[in-house]
Order: C-alpha cells, then sequence, then structure tokens
C-alpha cells in the first residue's frame, strides 16, 4: 500500500519536510494549507519539487467550516472552495480535505449538509477535483465518522467521499468496527495518529498530544483492520500532532514514521490475513530469550576501575579475546565485557562518552530473522572488519547510537565465547549469588523517548507499561517500562527534560543517551549484600527516614526492618509479591549497578522507592565511586 505522511506531523520549511519525507521513504504527501502559505515557492513550483524528490501529493487539507450555513455564508464557501480547486490544479493535488464545521453560525441537519455537498460535488468535478468529508471530534454538529458517512451517502456525488481519521473515531470511543459497513471504494483517505490515554479537552489532546501508531496507548491497529475490511486500497496517511515533533529533527521523525506505519500493517496483516493487505515482507516480533552480553567501552584506568567494581560484585574473570583487548566477566548468566581497543567502534565510543555500555547482546531464536525485521524497518546494520578466528555476529545501530548484537542457538553464534576468547580459571573468585540481567535502564532526552518506545516495540515482541512520573529534586523525570511476557528482557526507559535531574545530568556528563545502570538479579538479596560487602563492595546509603516509614506503609517486624536498613536494601511490596533492591555507589561518568530480588509474582521495579534512591545518589555525586582493587 502508498503510504504518506501529513507536512504538518514534522518541523521544518516546507522543503526541508519534503526532503526529510523523501528521505525516509514515503511514497507522497498530504500538503498541510499553511506549510504551502509560508512558503516562498508558487504552487507550481511546489508541485516541481514534490515530483523530483520522487513523492506525489494525496491530499490538500484543511477547508474548513462549509456545510450547513445559512446565507450568504453558504455562497461565500462554495466560492472559496473555487479558489482552492484552482490552487489545487497547480499543485497536481485531485483530493482535498473538509473537515466538519466547529462554527457557531453552522445550522447542521443531514440533508442540508448533503445538498451543500452535492453541490460543492458538481463544482469540484469540473475542476477533476474529489471531495473528502472528515468528522472532526469536536465538530459542532457533526463529530461521529458515522454521521459523516451518512451526509456522503445522502449526498450521492462521486466526487465525494469519506475521509476517516483514527484519532477522531478512537478518542471518542467510537467502535470502529462500524466502518466496516462502509464501501471502501467511497472512503477516499485514511489518516492514522495514536495518542496516550488521557482525560481532556478532545480539542487539546488531539493538537498537542498525538503520536506514531505504536507510540501510544489506542487501537490503531484494530481501527486499520475494520478500515481495510472494506476493500480500501488508497494511501495510508500519518497525521500527526505533536509539540515534540514540532521541535524535533524532521529526518528522525519521518524515519519513524515510516517505521511506524509498516509496523502497523504488518500487525494487521498477521492478525486478519483473510484482509487485502499484502502478505508480510518481514518476520514476526521478534522473542528475544534473554540479554546474552552488556559490553563496555573503557580504556585502561577506567577499564581497572570497572572491573573492580565487577568483582567486587562477585563477577569473575572469566576470559580473554583471543586477538583483542576485550575481557568476559561472568556470574551466573552475567556476561559482562570490558572492550578497551585502541581503534573501532568501542575507541569512538569512549572518546565521544567515556566508560559507556555501548553495546547489548541480545539472545533471540534467529539471528537472521532478527536483522530481516530489524532491516525492513529502517534499522542501520553495523559492520566491521573482523579476523581469522572471529565471527561475523549480527548487529544493527540502536537508538542514541549503540549496537545490538544478536545471538542464538541455532547458528555457531551459540559458541562465540568458546571459538572467540580463551578461558581464565575462575575459581578464584567467590559467587555472590547472581543469577542474570534483570533489566536494562537507558537514559535519554524526553523528546527522544518516542523513538526509543517504537523502535523496541516494532521490532521486538514486547509491550509497554503506563508511564511513570519519578519525583527528583530537580525536576521530573519520565519512566517508561518495555519488556515481554516472560521477563526475559526488561528496559526501563527514562526521559529527563533538564539537565539538572540525575538523569539529565547524566546525559550531560555522558555526552548523549546511553545505558545508566544495569540491574543484577540475585537468588537471595541479603546473601548477595553480604558477600559483596566482604569483597569491598561499597552500597548506596538510604536516608534512615527511609526505614520507618517503610514500617508504617507495610507493618514489616523490627527484626525485618533491621536487615533492610543494615544493607541498605530498599523494600516494595504489591497484590502479586515483593521486590528487594540496592544501589551500588556512583561509577565514572555517572553509570551505576543495582541487586535486585524478586518474589513471587512481583513485576515492577520499585517505582516508590525512586525519589530515594536518588536523593541518596545526588548526596553521592561528589563522593568516592568505587571500590579500588
Amino acid at each position: 500500500m502508498k503510504m504518506s505522511i501529513a507536512t504538518v506531523s514534522i518541523s521544518g520549511d516546507l522543503g526541508e519536510k519534503l526532503q526529510a519525507i523523501a528521505a525516509a521513504g514515503f511514497d507522497g504527501i498530504e500538503i498541510f494549507e499553511n506549510d504551502l502559505l509560508t512558503c516562498s515557492r508558487s504552487p507550481r513550483e511546489v508541485a516541481a519539487m514534490v515530483a523530483d524528490l520522487g513523492l506525489e501529493t494525496y491530499l490538500f487539507q484543511p477547508f474548513r467550516d462549509f456545510e450547513g450555513l445559512p446565507e450568504p455564508l453558504r455562497s461565500r464557501a462554495l466560492e472559496r472552495a473555487r479558489y482552492k480547486f484552482e490552487l489545487m490544479n497547480e499543485l497536481g493535488c485531485d483530493l482535498i480535505l473538509i473537515c466538519s464545521n466547529v462554527s457557531p453560525l453552522a445550522l447542521g441537519g443531514v440533508d442540508r449538509c448533503a445538498a451543500d455537498f452535492n453541490a460543492l460535488g458538481d463544482i469540484a468535478s469540473r475542476y477533476g477535483i474529489r471531495i473528502g468529508y472528515e468528522a472532526l471530534v469536536w465538530g459542532r454538529h457533526v463529530f461521529d465518522h458515522r454521521d459523516a458517512w451518512e451526509i456522503v451517502r445522502r449526498a450521492d456525488h462521486p466526487n465525494v467521499g469519506l475521509i476517516l481519521d483514527s484519532f477522531h473515531t478512537l478518542s471518542r470511543k467510537i467502535d470502529p468496527a462500524t466502518i466496516r459497513s462502509i464501501p471502501g471504494d467511497r472512503i477516499f483517505f485514511v489518516q492514522l495518529a495514536d495518542a496516550p490515554l488521557f482525560d481532556m479537552d478532545l480539542l487539546y489532546w488531539s493538537r498537542h498530544f498525538r503520536n506514531l501508531p505504536g507510540q501510544g496507548d489506542l487501537p490503531v491497529g484494530a481501527f486499520l483492520g475494520d478500515v481495510l475490511a472494506t476493500g480500501y486500497a488508497g494511501p495510508l496517511s500519518l497525521e500527526v500532532f505533536n509539540d515534540q515533533f514540532r521541535g524535533g529533527s524532521p529526518r528522525a521523525i519521518a524515519a519513524d514514521g515510516l517505521r511506524s506505519l509498516k509496523y502497523l500493517v504488518d500487525g494487521v496483516a498477521r492478525r486478519e490475513p483473510a484482509l487485502a493487505v499484502a502478505s508480510p515482507t518481514m518476520p514476526p516480533r521478534i522473542d528475544v530469550l534473554g540479554v546474552e552480553f552488556v559490553e563496555f567501552a573503557a580504556d585502561e584506568e577506567t577499564a581497572g576501575e570497572l572491573a573492580a567494581t565487577l568483582g567486587a560484585l562477585g563477577l569473575a574473570e572469566a576470559a580473554q579475546h583471543k586477538t583483542k583487548a576485550v575481557t568476559l566477566y561472568r556470574q551466573g548468566g552475567i556476561n559482562i565485557v570490558i572492550n578497551t581497543e585502541r581503534e573501532g567502534l568501542a575507541h569512538s565510543a569512549f572518546v565521544a562518552h567515556g566508560l559507556s555500555a555501548y553495546a547489548i547482546g541480545l539472545r533471540v531464536a534467529d539471528a537472521e530473522a532478527t536483522m530481516q525485521r530489524a532491516t525492513a524497518l529502517g534499522s542501520t546494520v553495523f559492520e566491521q572488519p573482523v579476523s581469522s578466528g572471529q565471527l561475523r555476529v549480527p548487529a544493527i545501530r540502536g537508538v542514541g547510537g549503540g549496537l545490538l548484537y544478536f545471538v542464538d542457538e541455532a547458528s555457531e553464534l551459540a559458541n562465540v565465547w568458546d571459538i572467540e576468547f580463551t578461558p581464565i580459571d575462575e575459581s578464584t573468585n567467590a559467587d555472590a549469588g547472581l543469577l542474570d540481567i534483570d533489566h536494562v535502564a537507558q537514559t535519554m532526552d524526553y523528546s527522544e523517548m518516542l523513538t526509543w518506545i517504537l523502535f523496541y516495540r516494532s521490532i521486538f515482541a514486547t509491550s509497554k507499561s503506563p508511564m511513570v512520573d519519578v519525583l527528583d529534586p530537580a525536576g521530573l523525570v519520565r519512566s517508561q517500562i518495555i519488556s515481554n511476557d516472560a521477563g526475559t528482557l526488561r528496559l526501563t526507559l527514562n526521559g529527563a527534560d533538564n539537565h539538572r535531574t540525575l538523569a539529565g545530568h547524566f546525559i550531560s556528563e555522558a555526552f548523549g543517551s546511553g545505558v545508566q545502570h544495569l540491574a543484577f538479579r540475585s537468588s537471595d538479596i541479603f546473601a548477595s549484600a553480604d558477600a559483596m560487602a566482604a569483597r569491598g563492595f561499597l552500597p548506596l546509603e538510604i536516608s534512615p527516614n527511609y526505614y520507618p516509614d517503610l514500617r508504617a506503609r507495610f507493618g514489616l517486624a523490627d527484626d525485618a526492618i533491621g536487615r533492610l536498613r543494615t544493607r541498605n536494601i530498599l523494600y516494595d511490596r504489591d497484590g502479586d509479591g515483593e521486590f528487594f533492591q540496592f544501589y551500588g555507589r556512583r561509577q565514572v561518568e555517572g553509570f551505576f549497578f543495582e541487586i535486585v530480588e524478586r518474589r513471587s509474582g512481583y513485576d515492577g521495579y520499585g517505582a516508590p522507592n525512586a525519589a530515594f534512591r536518588i536523593a541518596a545518589q545526588k548526596t553521592h555525586i561528589r563522593g568516592p565511586s568505587i571500590p579500588r582493587a
């Protein structure tokens, strides 16, 4: 299917927008009238620019306050339309969007409105123009696609059809299945947008908080399935009003937009294979079986500091790469790699960001299928030269410039540690009861957060939880969980919108977004804390005022409180189970480690404890951060 985006969805002047849209790979555009009116080029010059970029102009919009007006306003509206039709002929566009009237002067009435559209259809036909009628959710008389369709049906004109917009249907909780009774050839255009679920004025919600399919909470996939069930085969277009997008990179937003449409269509094709949609062109969303490794870029000094902390955590120096300055540290299912090479991407990452977890390896069922899906959705393949005896581990560029590697059990990638590394005797290291990587916490500017959400949700079989506001003494940090049902992939995305928060300070200190902390899962957090303390691990010291409050909130016994307090362990509980967590002190560049234990069915991340953790970390921000060997 042809894929389109409205110029209003991205930032920049019209020329910048068109170049970004073409670079992303869209087939066509909707031209928003203000973008044309503020452009110094003539409509004919714009048409030539669109054609030169390999695009088509599918829709010109919006034409407002037309139907149901008394005279002489009705005649004036018809005259306005003639001018727009002449302009559209110069633009090379044959479809105009007319949104339902919001004027307090509008009289309404289905037959009156239908008669107006029939008259306008006659005028439009002389210019070779088609008219699409859309029900605005805040329309004065028409705010439901079913009423808009009834007006179009009664207008009974071949040049008059319906335009459907997912936001206008779903924001009012209108059942999208009602679309299936509309003939597909009477639907002239389809606009798509998602949005977070907010209880607010519909106009304000629409104008400021729409986002791309896959970034919000609306059932846009169900809406599209219902549209395609009618036989509609025209373009699918994004129309997104979003304050972040208006200030963002036009090329980045356009690339996200095409990814979101491909993701959406792929999902519909899988849920309803009988629909007239192209067969899936990529493997299904990928199941992640676990985090295989996290790789740090370092130099010799910071590598020594990080190695000392890993040793205090009970990770053993397990293997050395056969040809590179790369060392593997291991405990249980945790593999941490420190790369001190003087060339290549790891070195570039260290120069740019300092000590950083620049690469994550994910264990998947099929690494090749993962690459196929990721590249089909616009991800960039990463390759660098490999020497004899090394494996070419498939990888893509993640958001923020890091890497995602993929290993599986179905190929020689399963033996990467045996093939590329020489083992070191681990017998001298005391195990601290750590099992695996529970979750990876990534911090980014809040304006980038929707991009990260879409990236992970479109490639991997994951879902997102409701966004949580984390209180920092210097402001808010918005936290979003991306995880799979099995709990084998858990990501916490933390968006900072000022650099005075701890998360914002990390971004500025590390010169960009990235992994800010790793959480290791323990089989017995009290035993782990004691074993680490014996090895010199320095826990983050929690305010003593936290623990009396904890006793009051949960009714914990004094001895339980004492066990928590002496080890600086934080606690949470819900209806499913219990959660324990403690933190190490700050590493170089603001990175830190967390140890957690989940009991019973607890599936959260200790969100009520975040404010206490942040306050404690800020007291240590200039203090000693790591044990020395």
